[in-house]
């Protein structure tokens, strides 16, 4: 499902990643205590290069599809239901490991 009545910033090979991502801000005012709300869908076999969490710690929620979220050096699944934890200053790099079916994911920013 895809958010309605919002217009999505298109974002290619983002971080140096492959690619394209839609991104969706869901809620632009200030929510504290988080800081952005945002439901991404990355494109068939794309990737978002690795960044460091620089300003605030952050979860990634899995929402459809088959990828693979990378912390450091750690990889974990990220499907529907998957839950990544990203703590200020980490970094992280996601693969959608499908040829063929997007990657939707939510990601939730706390203000730090």
């Amino acid at each position: 499902m895809i958010p309605v009545g919002i217009e999505p910033d298109l974002r290619r090979d983002l971080f140096g990643g492959t690619g394209a991502v839609k991104v969706y801000n869901l809620d632009p005012s200030p929510m504290p205590p988080f800081a952005a709300a945002l439901w991404c869908e990355l494109e068939a076999g794309g990737n978002v290069g690795r960044h460091r969490q620089e300003h605030c710690p952050e979860i990634v929620l899995g929402l459809e599809g088959d990828g693979e979220a990378t912390v450091g050096e750690q990889s974990y699944p990220l499907k529907a239901g998957s839950v990544v934890q990203l703590p200020l200053g980490s970094v992280l790099a996601l693969r959608n490991l499908s040829p063929d079916t997007p990657l939707r994911y939510l990601i939730i920013k706390a203000s730090a």
